[in-house]
This record gives structure tokens, sequence and C-alpha cells, in this order.
């Protein structure tokens, strides 16, 4: 499994780590333009190979779509852990109590809340989750709009 996950690591600093890729002479722009040109073209390999004529135009647009978007989303990930590993400081050690990182707290806080009560309810034996009984309203739609009518 430890080889499994050191041989992840040597596959994602091959693609993105500057210090370890072949093109780490280039600039970072053009590193990048030569990863969406090869996915241009290992997108457009697959679509003629797998796709009919009257399905090639979407299928090549959404398999070229997912290609940029698998790049850049393993990029940023790559680069987010590989600054996380570099600074690892807690909230609490630097104090930087950031108010979006609070409020993002709070949110999944009180989405559990709402979550857990909602399964509660969905799971009691009582169909009605309140204690007094509802038979509905005293009075009926046209019983409540006869005030205001001028028929009366």
């Amino acid at each position: 499994m430890n080889s499994l996950k050191n041989w992840m690591i040597d596959s994602a600093n091959i693609l993105f780590d500057d210090s370890r890729n072949d093109l780490r002479a280039l600039p970072r722009s053009v590193r990048l333009q030569i990863l969406l040109v090869l996915s241009f073209v290992w997108t457009t390999v697959f679509s003629l190979y797998i796709f009919s004529y009257s399905t090639f135009a979407f299928g090549w647009a959404g398999l070229y779509v997912a290609h940029v978007g698998l790049i850049f989303a393993v990029y940023m990930t790559f680069k987010q852990f590989h600054k996380a590993e570099q600074k690892s400081n807690s909230v609490f050690q630097t104090k930087n109590f950031d108010p979006f990182k609070v409020m993002v707290i709070v949110f999944v806080i009180v989405f559990i809340f709402i979550f857990s009560k909602g399964i509660e309810v969905l799971t009691s034996p009582n169909p009605n989750s309140y204690s007094i009984p509802y038979d509905g309203p005293s009075k009926s739609v046209f019983e409540k709009w006869l005030p205001f009518s001028k028929v009366k």
C-alpha cells in the first residue's frame, strides 16, 4: 500500500513539481500551455476513435472540458497540499481567525444539527412530530375571506 502511495506521489511530482519535471526550464505558463495542448491532442484522438460523426462535436467538447478541468483540479490540489505540508500551523497556533473560516465551521455545525433533526423526525414512530394534534384549520378559506368581501 505504501509503494502505491509513493508511486502516486512520484507520478504527480513528474507532472507538477517544478524541480522534478523535465519541462522545468520552461516558464510555468508555457508548461500549462503544453499540458493543455496535449489534452487537446489526446481528446481528439480518443473522440475520433470512440464517437460517431453525429456525436463527435459534443463528445469532443465534453472530453476537452473534462481534461482541462482535471488538469486544473489536480494542479491546484497538489499545490495546496504542497503548501500545507510546508507550513503546517494550526489556526489556533497562529490566531488567524478569519471570519470566513468561522462561518464555515458554524455552517457545518448548523447543517449537521438540522440534518440530524430531520433524520430524527423521519424515523420517529409518530408521523406528526408535534405533541399537539392538528386536525386542520378552524375556518375554511371562504370563511376567512368573507369579512374582506363586499357580499356579506
